[in-house]
């Protein structure tokens, strides 16, 4: 039996809101020592993502304005590649080499279920899948 992503992603997600606080994103993307995020609007829909390389524009833009501000919406990344959750895991590779992404949100029928990581897929494949 062929493994799918939706066996290996993380479902617990940390996720930001369009409105919330740049800096409070900064925040928690460093203390929970992640490297990215969904955004989500009030009915869960996925519209974003916000990663640790969006966050450096912030601190790049502070250089030259006053200071670190602005919303999530400011910064995250509107166009999200996702897989669905019935990819099998070396298709998933295969995407991930041929993308710079990171991670990638994870749908099933329209609603994001998970994030899968490089570290996930690396870690899938150096235990046998």
């Amino acid at each position: 039996m062929t493994r799918t992503i939706s066996d290996i992603m993380a479902t617990e997600l940390v996720t930001f809101h369009p409105d919330q606080n740049i800096n409070q994103a900064i925040h928690t993307l460093l203390e929970k020592r992640i490297s990215g995020a969904p955004v989500v609007d009030d009915a869960g829909k996925l519209v974003g993502i916000l990663s640790r390389k969006d966050c450096l524009r912030v601190a790049f833009s502070s250089r030259y304005h006053d200071g670190w501000g602005g919303q999530v919406r400011d910064y995250m990344v509107t166009e999200v590649k996702t897989l669905d959750a019935s990819l099998d895991i070396i298709a998933a590779v295969k995407l991930f080499l041929d993308a710079s992404f990171r991670r990638f949100p994870v749908m099933c029928d329209g609603e994001l279920v998970g994030l899968v990581s490089r570290h996930d897929i690396l870690t899938a494949l150096s235990k046998g899948l």
